[in-house]
């Protein structure tokens, strides 16, 4: 009875016209869908897939593509200090600016809820994303120039230096020879007959252009033509050259200036008995010295060339100042994405943990933090990637004695290539080993965008 019940309930079977036109629009839907992802396909074939085979292929033969040579070219890679080096920077690209830009990103996101004009000071921070990485190497480039006149950087910092500490007037000036001044292994000149009080002495030097002068500079002439009175030291530092031309050297002519501002130092058994400072017309004098010999030094802080900022392209800063260059163009980018984690937020958990005492640092840490982890993850793993890959602003900033001190993998890849190394067998490893690094990140990132789909 049951049974006979389940077979008078139980659904007819479809007719089987009505199964095979099922089949066939399914089938057609197929074809169709296939053929507007055709051209898709197509173009990614040629571009992506058909480039990352070849690639694999070529890194098995030598530099002309003829001969095979297996693995050689992957072993060549760890043999070659330019190769290590490249992997070098690379790690230190990798383990540093994602970090700071995910934690910048997320210091301005939470800062920026509080500001009253946020969208303009996103639009700001968010606008270096619209410079191309070429143009933006080539500000950078000019930033970090070191002629303080070109880089700002290096302006700001002898700005800030001169504050503090007084710079040489002198940098190119030198004793005249023969003239009684000889020059001392640390850069200072010392007169080379000993002096006593009651002495005039004068004390000449060369290599000042007359437009570098100091303003207020006056003539030497009266003030070499002092005596000395017995119990004072005194002389003269002038500039030995008389403009026009003429003038008698190691004399004090007319027309040639003192160099005021000059720092002159008594000296007796090797040690500083007295210090003074010329006047506007190079004169100087010591008083109160004892009864003995003495010889008269121009110390070499005189003469010492101007203070000309930081190296920031040389070998030691190349890449913390390239990384520089990559926070300002990629700041804006994570600070938006997590702004927009930030925004999706439960308010009621906030609110709550406010009423509960907290303050907004344990709520920054605590909750705000915590929430964020998957946004922030995100965008951490896609900032991995990316520079993973850079290579315009390494290649335009880092100037050419300092490439490969700067140099990451893909500069590497492209110097090896294309760049004068015209080894494409090698530089197809490199581009293999890229990937190969590349790829755990990518798989990555998708599945966490699959988890969070569902």
């Amino acid at each position: 009875m049951t049974a006979t019940l389940v077979e008078e309930t139980a659904p007819p079977p479809p007719p089987t016209g009505l199964a095979d036109r099922a089949r066939r629009l399914r089938r057609r839907g197929r074809i169709v869908a296939l053929l507007f992802a055709l051209p898709a396909l197509l173009l990614l074939g040629a571009l992506v897939v058909y480039p990352v085979l070849f690639s694999i292929g070529r890194s098995f033969f030598d530099a002309s593509g003829t001969r095979f040579v297996g693995g050689e070219n992957y072993t060549e890679m760890f043999r070659d200090p330019a190769t290590v080096k490249a992997v070098r920077n690379t790690a230190i690209w990798v383990v540093v600016a994602p970090a700071l830009l995910t934690g910048l990103g997320l210091i301005l996101a939470v800062l920026v809820e509080k500001v009253r004009w946020a969208t303009a000071f996103k639009l700001l921070l968010f606008m270096p994303m619209a410079v191309s990485f070429l143009a933006a190497g080539i500000i950078f480039r000019l930033a970090y120039d070191e002629d303080p006149d070109k880089g700002v950087l290096n302006a700001a910092a002898v700005s800030v230096h001169d504050v503090f500490k007084d710079t040489s007037a002198y940098p190119t000036a030198r004793a005249r020879d023969g003239q009684g001044l000889t020059r001392a292994a640390d850069g200072s000149y010392r007169t080379g007959a000993s002096v006593s009080p009651g002495d005039s002495v004068t004390l000449p030097l060369v290599g000042v252009p007359p437009k570098d002068l100091p303003t207020g500079t006056e003539p030497a002439h009266g003030a070499a033509g002092r005596t000395a009175a017995p119990d004072e030291l005194r002389g003269v530092v002038y500039l030995d050259f008389t403009p026009g031309g003429g003038g008698t050297p190691g004399e004090v002519d007319p027309r040639e200036s003192g160099l005021p501002r000059m720092q002159v130092e008594a000296v007796r058994d090797g040690r500083t008995a007295a210090t003074t400072t010329t006047a506007s017309d190079g004169s100087f004098r010591f008083t109160g010295l004892d009864a003995g010999s003495y010889a008269l030094r121009l110390p070499a802080s005189n003469f010492a060339p101007p203070y000309d900022g930081i190296s920031w392209l040389g070998p030691a800063l190349v890449t913390p100042a390239i990384i520089g260059a990559y926070l300002w163009i990629w700041t804006g980018f994570s600070m938006v994405l997590i702004g927009a984690g930030l925004s999706t937020l439960p308010r009621d958990a906030l609110e709550a943990a406010r009423m509960d005492g907290a303050n907004e640092w344990q709520i920054f840490r605590r909750i705000t933090v915590p929430l964020l982890a998957p946004v922030l993850t995100v965008v951490f793993v896609t900032l991995v990637i990316n520079v993973m890959k850079v290579f315009d602003l390494v290649y335009i900033i880092a100037p050419g004695p300092v490439q490969e001190d700067a140099t990451v993998l893909a500069t590497q890849m492209w110097l090896v290539s294309f760049g004068g190394g015209n080894n494409q067998g090698l530089g197809s490893a490199l581009g293999v080993l890229l990937l190969l690094l590349v790829v755990p990140a990518m798989v990555f990132n998708v599945r966490r965008f699959r988890r969070s789909q569902r």
